[in-house]
């Protein structure tokens, strides 16, 4: 489910020190769930989907806004893709699941 994929990442990003922080947006929508942050601001926005799901075309146009920006925006749908998301966005963080 979404919600556990979500709090996995929470727990992954915090143990790695950093801040996954809820995103709410009133007035725009699409935005993804989650804005990261670690130290040396590292900045990257998570966009959490139950396994095989895909984002809407709302979310799709908002992360292309926010790559246009330079951001990088990930749509991990499972606890693997968090943890590859988590080998990119803190390569030397040492895991044990």
């Amino acid at each position: 489910m979404e919600k556990d994929i979500e709090s996995y990442l929470r727990k992954r990003v915090t143990a790695a020190g950093g801040l996954a922080l809820k995103l709410v947006c009133p007035g725009f929508t699409g935005v993804p769930d989650r804005l990261i942050l670690f130290s040396g601001g590292r900045v990257c926005f998570a966009e959490l989907k139950d396994t095989g799901q895909k984002p809407r075309k709302r979310q799709l146009r908002v992360h292309g806004m926010l790559r246009d920006l330079g951001f990088t925006v990930y749509v991990p749908d499972s606890k693997a893709a968090v943890d590859k998301m988590m080998e990119e966005v803190v390569p030397n963080e040492v895991h044990t699941p």
